[in-house]
């Protein structure tokens, strides 16, 4: 049977997850996080505790903190470009959370940029609407530098964050041309189908193949992809299409595991932004994706 003080951190873990990868930009630590929590909420005489969400929140964040800040030495030795861990959000209660355009990869990547003090205030604030005296409480900072905070960090990511299309026909015709014309290295139809300005990142992080600097223009990028297109869709592999961090994507599963990640970010019904994860490390939470059917 769950005791009282389990049950009542059961309550609250689903918004610290979702705090604390917004605030991390990987499940895996945000679950590490959330779990380094619990063991100091057990530690606790919770009956004390005058506001649990509060008190759990402020500790999750503090932990996402400490975290930032020694992630920002990683990345300096991180080998290619960085990007979040891929989360599937097919399910309803993400869509109908309110909070799924914050879980994209137009916005993880933007906070990227950010100081972990901006992110921190960004995510509690703008994100989840916590109150201003809770988050001076927590980044250490007078409710007036947070505040000011905010505004810089709002600005900054207002400047960098694109604007993706909502589901709709043209996005899904958008994507299917894609990944048809990515599947058969049809150069001239990938050039239909991206933006002038498009961007391509992939992120395997010295562990699989990837890119090692993110490329942009529709010529460049139409060609590269052409020429890995025999690579990265051989026919021995199967491929399902998921809802990625909000965007459309494509998962390749090969001899049962996923082997990357393909999310499309699509603006005014062509593709503007291309991500794609194969750093094994981050595709292992992705194991349930490779149940079921799928294309080949």
């Amino acid at each position: 049977m769950i005791d009282r003080s389990t049950a009542l951190f059961s309550e609250h873990r689903d918004h610290l997850v979702g705090v604390a990868y917004r605030m991390l930009g990987s499940m895996a630590e945000a679950e590490d996080v959330v779990q380094d929590a619990y063991r100091k909420w057990r530690r606790v005489s919770f009956e004390t505790v005058r506001e649990p969400r509060a008190w759990l929140v402020t500790t999750v964040s503090r932990l996402c903190l400490n975290v930032l800040k020694s992630a920002r030495v990683k990345r300096l030795v991180y080998v290619g470009p960085w990007l979040p861990e891929p989360v599937v959000t097919d399910a309803p209660v993400d869509r109908n959370s309110g909070l799924a355009d914050s879980l994209s990869y137009a916005l993880l990547v933007v906070l990227e940029s950010l100081n972990p003090t901006e992110r921190a205030v960004f995510v509690l604030r703008e994100v989840f609407d916590h109150d201003f005296a809770q988050i001076a409480e927590i980044v250490g900072k007078s409710e007036s530098n947070c505040r000011q905070i905010l505004s810089r960090a709002r600005a900054r990511v207002m400047e960098k964050r694109p604007r993706f299309d909502v589901a709709s026909e043209q996005r899904d015709a958008a994507f299917e041309s894609f990944a048809q014309a990515a599947r058969t290295g049809d150069v001239a139809a990938l050039m239909n189908v991206l933006a002038d300005d498009v961007k391509f990142t992939t992120d395997g992080g010295g562990r699989a193949r990837a890119l090692p600097v993110a490329l942009a223009g529709a010529q460049r990028v139409a060609r590269i992809i052409g020429k890995l297109a025999e690579r990265v869709f051989p026919d021995h592999r199967v491929f399902r299409e998921a809802e990625i961090n909000g965007l459309p994507g494509l998962v390749s599963i090969e001899h049962g595991k996923v082997v990357s990640v393909v999310a499309l970010g699509i603006s005014e019904g062509r593709v503007s932004r291309i991500y794609v994860v194969t750093n094994p490390e981050k595709l292992a939470r992705l194991h349930d994706l490779t149940k079921g059917g799928g294309r080949r």
